[in-house]
């Protein structure tokens, strides 16, 4: 017999010994009749292919085979007992109607007992919360128990709080204060600056750093000065730099009585703040651009440079304003508030937020108008602008009539206000009215930003003295 009948033998031996019985010699006599007959070999172009390899029509898997879909009854899943070939989708325990099985209770886990040093070496951990639950637990439970490890976890605890990204790009306002305070108290300066100057020299790096993050154009960019002239509003329009160049004009009131050099080539015969800006304004040949913000900058650092090493005394020297003058104390006072006042106008021109200053700076700025008002009531009664009777007058160093100004919120405090007399002397027997306003407000009142009737302040007492004060508040502003 051929090799191929040979092959034909072994299938068909294996088909014999799984079915039990001789059929298979028929089929393999008429399978195999064509190679016992003469008929073409398994292996030329007509032959459909060997038993058992893919695609065979004879193999296990074809039509014929036993696992094929031609197979006879009897085959492999259908013996009885021999589990079948697919498994059966399981059936679920809520369809088969018996009871639920009881779920057996996790048990809690046990708390950690860890030495000292191992629980102070999780600390770290612990602040990053980094630490499984039970370390957790076991770091919380010492730290109640342990103050030097509570006092370590707590300046941990600060610390990743500075490792977190911040939620503005605008720095604290105070941080500034909190900084210098903080290198101060650790190496106090060998030539302190006077405290009554610190506000300005506060003041004066906000605006600097405002100017360092606008662009070339934003120098253009219109501003409109505000302030309040006898009974109503008044305004002038300039850009970013025309705002720099009159804060140098009218610090360089302060200049000359320190004896520095005046920023005006030719200085105004009128002293006032608008008639040294005017002046500068047209001597220039352009108008200013970003190259004012050197020479102001300069001057500014000149101020505070000089005041420190001239000491707590040069506090007295008078520094003349045309119309009136301040000690140099309260005049550096008055170039801080106008500082803030003017860089608040150029942040709004350039869409840039910018806060109130800090709290004790606000503080010494509202004192100063507080002690400038009973100048402000006398000079609005000269010009004939005051409601107030003048059978109220008394003379100097005399009680009487007072208003008491309350001025809520960061910085504030309360002030006996004389109405009489700039020498009165207030009494809070005498007290005829109250008012209550917002510090940052109060100072918006006193720069001209606000008018006196917009003014949102608690009233209580004397309408008319109430009205007076409020508008000399407002007069106090110039430009």
């Amino acid at each position: 017999m051929s090799a191929g009948a040979d092959r034909y033998e072994a299938f068909d031996e294996r088909d014999r010994n799984e079915d039990g019985d001789g059929d298979g010699d028929e089929k393999r006599e008429e399978v195999v009749g064509g190679v016992t007959g003469g008929g073409a070999a398994p292996d030329q172009p007509n032959d459909p292919g060997e038993p058992g390899r893919p695609g065979d029509r004879r193999g296990p898997e074809g039509p014929g085979g036993p696992q094929g879909p031609d197979r006879p009854e009897g085959s492999h899943d259908d013996v009885p007992g021999r589990p079948p070939r697919i498994p059966l989708p399981r059936s679920s325990v809520e369809d088969s109607g018996l009871p639920l099985p009881t779920p057996v209770p996790t048990p809690a886990p046990l708390p950690l007992v860890l030495e000292h040093r191992v629980l102070k070496s999780l600390l770290g951990a612990w602040a990053l919360a980094a630490c499984s639950a039970q370390e957790t637990a076991a770091v919380e439970e010492h730290l109640g128990d342990c103050g030097s490890c509570a006092d370590e976890a707590l300046r941990l605890r600060e610390a990743v709080g500075l490792l977190h990204p911040a939620e503005s790009l605008d720095l604290d306002p105070a941080l500034r204060t909190r900084v210098l305070e903080g290198c101060l108290g650790r190496r106090p300066p060998r030539i302190p600056v006077p405290d009554w100057a610190t506000p300005y020299d506060a003041e004066a790096a906000r605006l600097d750093a405002l100017l360092q993050d606008i662009g070339d154009a934003e120098w253009h960019a219109p501003v409109r000065l505000r302030w309040f002239e006898g009974n109503g509003p008044t305004s002038r329009r300039t850009t970013v730099a025309g705002v720099i160049a009159h804060l140098l004009s009218v610090d360089g009131l302060v200049a000359v009585a320190l004896g520095l050099e005046d920023p005006l080539a030719s200085p105004s015969a009128e002293a006032t703040p608008t008639a040294r800006t005017e002046a500068y304004w047209s001597t220039s040949h352009f108008p200013p651009t970003r190259s004012v913000r050197g020479p102001w900058r300069e001057q500014s650092h000149n101020l505070v440079r000089t005041v420190s090493f001239a000491g707590g005394g040069s506090g007295r020297l008078p520094v003349q304003y045309g119309a009136f003058e301040l000690p140099l104390s309260d005049s550096m006072l008055d170039r801080a508030f106008e500082c803030w006042v003017h860089a608040g106008d150029i942040a709004d021109a350039v869409d840039y937020p910018y806060e109130p200053p800090a709290p004790r700076h606000l503080h010494g700025m509202i004192d100063l108008a507080a002690r400038m008002l009973p100048g402000s009531l006398a000079e609005r009664r000269r010009a004939g602008l005051s409601a107030a009777p003048s059978r109220h007058l008394v003379e100097a160093g005399a009680p009487g009539r007072s208003l008491r100004l309350e001025i809520e919120g960061s910085g504030g405090g309360e002030w006996l206000i004389p109405l009489d007399s700039p020498g009165a002397i207030a009494s809070a027997e005498r007290e005829v009215a109250h008012v209550a306003l917002d510090g940052v407000e109060f100072c918006r009142l006193a720069a001209g930003h606000v008018s006196p009737e917009e003014a949102a302040a608690g009233q209580d007492g004397d309408r008319e003295a109430i009205r007076d004060v409020l508008f000399a508040a407002a007069s106090l502003s110039r430009m």
